[in-house]
């Protein structure tokens, strides 16, 4: 059983991703997060996006006032600011330049946990490129050559360099910068609460991704109805048992609030997740402390890689049955 500060018996946490986040949705679920004791991590994007955007248009970002007040308001509580990109689409590298230094001329301070965006092309090992197994890649590659969901994911599997945050021939690229501000990148996600069954070596790397300091694992729940039916009783006093880590990541913009009240089931559950002894933290936090516990920094294994990647494709597929 790992020991937590504070005697705590677990650690949780949650990781919102901005898309279809407005003031008007996200703010009745941060009260509540707040009033409850929680700190959590959001993500937020520093400019709109010129160039229109047809799937994210409805976000707000941190050009609209209120939004950009709110936002200070939450981490002058404590809650965690990260990096999602620029905008919710692609970004040169002059963009995401301007990005980063808004944060630090607004903030203070650089973010120091990102997370990749849908299918910006900026997007750092991305796509096939999560996969470190050569056969994994290569199915992934196929999965998607006979999606038709959108045609960003019909372009990544024609073009073998669509993701090119790391290539440093392309216009796209900002690596170094990833290399020197960012601290922790999410990659994998799974659909089950206790990250540690599925990859306890996290924050970890990789000896292929150069421009990623640590890569960290999140529990999936891509709105208010798989939040709802990922979190049941069982489930978190499991977590508890067990002394898990759970790191959620989520869109809090989708569904949770509604004319300004919580999901009742929503409610509930945070409310029954605050009873117990948990460490509720900001993501990095997290992170932080599970990497001050290793003697030295963690690069997987190929077997390791693989039993992580493998996991991803079973959860992706079953979910938390198996």
């Amino acid at each position: 059983m790992m020991e937590f500060p504070d005697n705590k018996l677990f650690a949780f946490s949650i990781l919102d991703d901005t898309d279809d986040s407005t003031l008007k949705n996200i703010r009745p679920v941060y009260e509540m997060l707040w009033e409850l004791g929680f700190r959590t991590t959001k993500t937020a994007w520093p400019f709109d996006s010129p160039e229109g955007s047809p799937i994210f248009f409805a976000a707000e970002t941190l050009q609209n006032e209120a939004y950009l007040e709110y936002v200070h308001i939450l981490m002058d509580r404590g809650f965690e600011l990260a990096f999602h990109g620029a905008t919710m689409e692609p970004s040169r590298r002059d963009r995401t330049i301007q990005g980063l230094e808004y944060f630090y001329n607004e903030f203070g301070k650089y973010p120091r946990l990102y997370c990749n965006h849908g299918y910006n092309r900026e997007n750092i090992y991305w796509g096939h490129k999560r996969f470190q197994n050569k056969l994994f890649r290569l199915l992934f590659r196929i999965e998607q050559k006979y999606r038709k969901k959108h045609k960003y994911i019909r372009s990544a599997a024609k073009d073998i360099n669509f993701w090119e945050g790391e290539r440093e021939i392309s216009e796209y690229f900002w690596g170094d910068l990833c290399q020197k501000h960012i601290q922790y990148v999410r990659n994998f996600t799974y659909k089950r609460l206790n990250l540690l069954e599925v990859n306890p070596e996290m924050p970890y790397k990789l000896r292929n991704t150069r421009y990623v300091n640590y890569w960290f694992s999140t529990a999936d729940a891509q709105d208010v109805g798989s939040f709802n039916k990922l979190f049941t009783t069982e489930r978190i006093d499991e977590l508890e048992r067990s002394g898990g880590v759970c790191l959620i990541s989520t869109h809090l913009g989708k569904g949770f609030a509604k004319n300004g009240k919580v999901n009742s089931i929503t409610s509930k559950i945070l409310e029954y997740i605050a009873s117990k002894r948990g460490w509720f933290v900001p993501v990095s936090d997290i992170l932080d402390f599970l990497l001050k516990r290793k003697e030295s920094s963690v690069e997987l294994t190929d077997y390791q890689c693989f039993r992580l990647e493998f996991r991803y494709i079973l959860d992706s597929i079953f979910g938390s049955k198996i």
